[in-house]
């Protein structure tokens, strides 16, 4: 009899464990984790991502990387993204996300764990996407085009508060590619540079179009950037002042036909002016 006793207390015992365990998903059963989390970063401005949209509890997201852990953001959010640029500052660590599931007005006793997922590793310097770099100026003279392209700006700010560009961060790891050809044409040159400036030798007068793209030298993978918009020259004029050249011929046209107009205006009036003179003289009657 007591040894029937002991086994049904040990029963009971095991069951209120198991209980005990299972409780903080037994009242919150449609609490689901984080999946498809995945990190969408360009010009290392880095949103983390994931689904699915939650139904009566929040997300909150921990970053963790080898200088501090797991940094709080977006507590208690009901969306599916969160910016974490800010918490990415040293872009060549490493660094992991925690998504946790949590219901808003939880009692602090009410889960052991709260749960959560994990992402994938992410590395802002080897893994965030370059962008579109801007064309800053261009001109054709004679036998050469010159290009300078800008940097794209990142969301860091230096101590004075403007912007680092990804050169700032890369460095000598940045390259520019110059793609240029003749236009209407479909054979292509290239020329690549460490600075901001292009200088190529071209054929005089003829017109030509390019584009400038960025390469990051060390990476295997997302090595070449977004393509700048395709500008064109219009022979030795650069396209940029095209219109304002033009605009200048037609209105120093304009001016010489005006000043054309009041020469024959001046003209003939003297000439009106003289043949009256003379008909006037003709009609005085000659003295006796």
């Amino acid at each position: 009899m007591a040894l029937a006793a002991a086994a049904f207390g040990g029963q009971v015992l095991l069951l209120c464990a198991l209980l005990l365990h299972l409780r903080p998903c037994s009242g919150n059963s449609n609490i689901q984790t984080a999946v498809n989390i995945t990190w969408s970063s360009i010009n290392f401005k880095t949103i983390l991502e994931w689904e699915p949209k939650p139904s009566n509890y929040v997300y909150t997201v921990e970053i963790d990387g080898p200088r501090s852990d797991w940094m709080k953001t977006c507590v208690h959010t009901t969306q599916t993204e969160c910016d974490v640029t800010y918490l990415l500052k040293n872009v060549r660590d490493t660094y992991t996300a925690r998504i946790l599931s949590d219901v808003p007005l939880r009692d602090n006793g009410d889960f052991d764990q709260v749960p959560y997922a994990i992402s994938p590793d992410f590395i802002p310097y080897d893994q965030t996407l370059i962008g579109m770099p801007t064309i800053e100026s261009f001109e054709q003279k004679k036998d050469f085009l010159k290009v300078v392209v800008e940097d794209p700006l990142t969301p860091y700010r230096f101590l004075n508060s403007s912007f680092k560009s990804i050169r700032d961060l890369f460095r000598g790891d940045l390259e520019y590619t110059l793609y240029y050809w003749k236009d209407k044409s479909t054979g292509r040159k290239e020329a690549k540079t460490r600075t901001n400036e292009f200088k190529v030798s071209i054929d005089k007068g003829k017109s030509y179009c390019f584009y400038v793209q960025a390469t990051i030298l060390s990476r295997t993978e997302n090595r070449k950037g977004e393509k700048s918009f395709d500008r064109c020259t219009h022979g030795d004029v650069p396209s940029d002042d095209f219109e304002l050249e033009a605009i200048l011929v037609i209105g120093a046209a304009a001016v010489g036909v005006f000043i054309l107009f009041v020469i024959s205006c001046v003209v003939a009036y003297k000439c009106k002016k003289a043949k009256a003179a003379a008909k006037e003289k003709e009609n005085v009657p000659l003295n006796a």
